[in-house]
């Protein structure tokens, strides 16, 4: 579902009275995180330079390693002279010494370090070359199709772009992993060295104290790209994405992406149609089992993005089979649930079995051929 909005930075209260192109940054994107639907968008396609905002990918390839099983938040990655050895923002890692993957993902997360990125990126392909060929790749999947990695670091390098859309797009992925807003949320914190050093890390995402729901997002700056910051926020059930490009100066940044989220806060809104974890129409019959019904529910909300006040209508359809046959675990797929609005589909997810469900024990199974027999 897309939300036809013309741009409000000149005429919403969010960005006051001024024409976009006055406006003191080069693009900017607004947009639903659940459902990617566009609200305000000025330049946001456009090829730009993104500095650290890149390793929004870094860590999302990151964390997807994690979920596959690839890499562990506790494993020991010893650092590469390559990696201590970069420049910018950094934790000032030690080469040849080893550090906790979690530590080095929340580092990056927090104060953008270079280093951290560099050593993770060896870590999961090797070199970075071949990280950043993942980069672009997992770019392409994801329809980033205006975006070029050049490095897993943001630091200037030729050719290297995105756009404001597409960090959207990624950062709309990368929040799907619960350990980031752990990690995005620490405002200060120690990081410690096996050699006992200690560096201060200061969260770079002002927002976090400033703006009423923020609880992630990544920073950037460089020469070449200005002031740049991609951001979430969630207040009740509507969770936004925020991203602004070449800003003048590091208040323009937080500025604009508070009165854009402010703004798209107060005209929208998420109505939850199906809650994940709630019970929803009838259980579903089981096979097999003493256990003779079981409750379904949707494996994740199912709502509508919508301008707040409009009516549209709004009704779910419940796909289930007769019967399902035992053995059932809590969290089992069991049917669908299908979003209707207007009378069109716009939104499906699986039906899940919110209890367990045994297969009769040899006991059982002769009791129930009895009951049936009689």
């Amino acid at each position: 579902m897309m939300i036809a909005a013309a741009l409000v930075f000149a005429a919403a209260a969010c960005l006051g009275n001024a024409a976009p192109e006055q406006e003191p940054f080069k693009a900017a994107y607004v947009c639903e995180a659940e459902s990617g639907s566009e609200v305000a968008a000025f330049n946001g396609n456009k090829h730009l330079p993104i500095a650290s905002m890149c390793k929004v990918m870094t860590l999302l390839l990151a964390f997807e390693a994690v979920d596959a099983g690839e890499l562990s938040l506790e494993e020991e990655i010893v650092v590469s002279e390559r990696a201590a050895g970069m420049g910018g923002s950094q934790v000032f890692l030690d080469a040849g010494l080893s550090y906790p993957a979690g530590e080095l993902l929340k580092s990056i997360a927090v104060c953008s370090a270079n280093d951290s990125c560099v050593a993770v990126s060896e870590r999961l392909a090797g070199s970075e070359e071949v990280f950043v060929a993942r980069m672009n790749e997992r770019a392409r999947e994801l329809g980033a199709a205006d975006t070029l990695f050049a490095n897993c670091t943001g630091l200037p390098r030729e050719p290297q772009y995105s756009c404001a859309k597409d960090v959207a797009l990624m950062l709309r992925e990368l929040i799907k992993h619960e350990t980031f807003f752990s990690y995005a949320g620490v405002r200060l914190e120690d990081f410690h060295h096996p050699d006992g050093r200690v560096t201060t890390m200061t969260n770079t995402n002002k927002l976090l104290r400033k703006l009423d729901g923020c609880d992630g997002g990544k920073t950037g700056f460089t020469e070449e790209a200005g002031f740049c910051l991609a951001a979430t926020a969630k207040r009740n059930n509507t969770r936004l994405v925020c991203v602004v490009i070449g800003a003048d100066s590091s208040d323009d940044r937080f500025d604009a992406v508070s009165r854009l989220l402010n703004e798209t806060f107060a005209g929208y809104e998420r109505k939850i149609a199906a809650a994940a974890g709630e019970a929803v129409g009838r259980g579903v019959a089981v096979k097999g089992s003493a256990v003779r019904e079981l409750a379904v529910a949707p494996e994740r909300s199912l709502g509508v993005f919508q301008k707040k006040g409009d009516r549209a209508e709004m009704r779910t359809e419940l796909i289930l089979p007769d019967a399902v046959k035992a053995p059932l675990m809590k969290g089992d797929r069991v049917g669908e649930i299908v979003l209707m609005k207007d009378g069109v589909e716009i939104d499906r997810c699986a039906l899940v079995s919110l209890g367990n469900a045994a297969r009769y024990s040899y006991g059982e199974a002769f009791r129930e051929g009895a009951r049936l027999w009689n």
